[in-house]
């Protein structure tokens, strides 16, 4: 009878521990999607189809389609082709300063889509430095800056991996007579195959529904769907249109996750694991030169030019910070109702908020999803519901703020519309950082020993004490990168915040964009301040988060 009496409050607080964060994906993430898809389906409360042969049907559809494929497929290839040397250089081989270039290649993932796309307009658009070469709006240009966030991804995904790979395999084909080429062909390479397929396909998503970049450097020519979505959604109303190009993300989304799966089942076998590192050899010169060429060509460079136009004035000539000034003194030509320094205080109070829902939310995720139950039932279930609270990864952000905006009118009967206030923006970023503080806590969970709890428990600790005393210190210990995670993302965030912002309240990478699309000159350089100031913010978060993070813990992949 005390057994029964102990195992129902128990149920009933890991009940409620999942049952939250489930709630909350369910209103806020969940019911405007499902909306969406309604939206795209139905006319006048009846199912009708017609809206999708009529979408499908016009010829600038398939060219924003193409557009979506070609970048996400090449940026993908290059991001591979990048981040594979990147991988080997700070998973494989031991040198001064290794940990700091690996906090260093991890700003990029979180700097703001805005921030990057400005400082790729600094660098090849009008007064940049490669302006001759004519690159301007170009292909090339999104596809640079697109590999720019995730050569990074690969590099970690893989180089994970990579650095727990038995290497005894490749050293006896070199022994037989392989040369390094065709020893790492025929033997590292497919040992990789899972990985590289697991990060192509990550890669492949966050292009393919990427916004602030494409938004900024390829215009109306080289739209994608993200921003053909937000053009018919906010400059003509067309919310059926904006809702079958969604259909059409979903399937695209879908097919990836796919295609990812498949790979990983083909490719996956039976390789010998151990960590092994070395020392660089000569032999190494190529992989390093290719990595140093990608941090000095494709990440510093930009930046640097970002940096330098911002402390140029409006002619061009001479060291200024003009502005800068005008983040708080904004000139009588500016477009926004307040300055920048009042966006930047906003920003700040909107991403502590979702910081804040984020991690407690993916506490309570994490300590659900990480038990191991002896139940197949409750196995099953816990992998279902560890699932559904990833969803909000695979589904683009611009789909998130497109679908809160169609269902927060007075949303459950409450007598307020919500797309009103600002209240809707730390929830949009707090679904989209869930996930990533989930992946960031959950290996750390993981790791313990399920002995080590059933030993506590025999000794007589209640589950509340072994919670206090096992679980929570170790979560402790990585909850700042965590929380470093899920400020900094939501900081930068921008797809769903643009479709969710007031004009008198706007986020910083609002107000950055904003910057942007004003043809006065002071406009474009307040938003190169701007955007420097962001980017100092977000790396800045990023990288004393990484210091936060304990010698040894894996945080695991995205």
């Amino acid at each position: 009878m005390h057994v029964v009496d102990r195992r129902l409050p128990r149920a009933l607080a890991w009940g409620a521990a999942a049952a939250i964060p489930a709630l909350f994906v369910g209103v806020f993430f969940l019911w405007p999607v499902i909306a969406l898809i309604a939206t795209g389906f139905t006319s006048d409360g009846r199912l009708d189809l017609a809206g999708i042969p009529e979408v499908l049907g016009l010829e600038r559809s398939w060219r924003v389609l193409g557009n979506t494929l070609a970048q996400a497929s090449l940026a993908t290839v290059l991001s591979i082709a990048l981040g594979i040397p990147a991988a080997f250089a700070l998973y494989k081989l031991k040198f001064r300063g290794r940990s700091f270039l690996r906090g260093l290649l991890t700003v990029p993932f979180v700097l703001p889509t805005v921030v990057v796309g400005v400082a790729f307009t600094a660098l090849f658009g009008p007064g940049g430095s490669l302006y001759f070469l004519g690159l301007d709006r170009s292909l090339l240009v999104v596809v640079l800056a697109l590999a720019f966030f995730n050569v990074t991804v690969v590099a970690r995904t893989v180089g994970g991996y990579w650095s727990q790979l038995d290497s005894r395999q490749a050293q006896a084909a070199r022994m037989l007579g392989a040369g390094p080429v065709r020893a790492f062909v025929t033997i590292t390479l497919p040992a990789l195959g899972p990985a590289i397929a697991s990060a192509g396909a990550l890669v492949f998503l966050f292009c393919a529904t990427s916004f602030g970049v494409v938004l900024i450097l390829g215009g109306r020519e080289f739209a994608n769907i993200e921003t053909e979505i937000y053009r018919l959604t906010v400059q003509f109303l067309d919310l059926r249109s904006a809702a079958v190009l969604s259909l059409v993300q979903f399937v695209i989304v879908a097919l990836a996750l796919l295609a990812s799966s498949l790979l990983r089942r083909k490719h996956e076998r039976a390789y010998g694991m151990r960590h092994e590192e070395r020392a660089p050899r000569q032999s190494d010169a190529p992989v390093l030169i290719v990595f140093g060429a990608t941090l000095v060509f494709l990440h510093a460079l930009p930046i640097a030019a970002l940096v330098w136009r911002s402390l140029q004035g409006v002619k061009g000539t001479g060291v200024t910070l003009a502005n800068y000034v005008a983040l708080v003194d904004p000139p009588e030509s500016s477009p926004l109702r307040g300055t920048v320094f009042d966006a930047i205080g906003l920003s700040l109070w909107i991403a502590c908020l979702a910081t804040l829902i984020a991690v407690v939310f993916g506490m309570l995720v994490v300590l659900v999803v990480s038990r191991k139950p002896r139940s197949r039932l409750l196995q099953r279930t816990i992998s279902l519901y560890d699932s559904a609270i990833m969803l909000p990864l695979g589904i683009s952000a611009v789909t998130l703020g497109f679908g809160l905006l169609l269902t927060m009118h007075r949303p459950l009967g409450i007598g307020f519309d919500l797309r009103t206030s600002v209240v809707l923006i730390p929830i949009a970023q707090a679904l989209i950082a869930l996930p990533l503080v989930v992946r960031t806590l959950l290996p750390v969970l993981r790791g313990i020993d399920t002995r080590t709890r059933e030993a506590a428990m025999m000794l007589g600790a209640t589950p509340a004490r072994v919670l206090a005393t096992i679980d929570f210190p170790l979560l402790g210990r990585t909850a700042g990168l965590a929380l470093g995670f899920a400020f900094a993302v939501s900081l930068g965030e921008f797809g769903a915040t643009a479709f969710l912002v007031r004009p008198d309240a706007q986020t910083l990478p609002v107000v950055i964009a904003t910057l942007v699309s004003n043809p006065e000159p002071a406009s474009y350089g307040a938003a190169l301040a701007a955007s420097v100031v962001l980017g100092v913010l977000s790396a800045g978060i990023m990288l004393g988060a990484e210091r936060l993070r304990p010698a040894g813990v894996s945080t695991g992949s995205w």
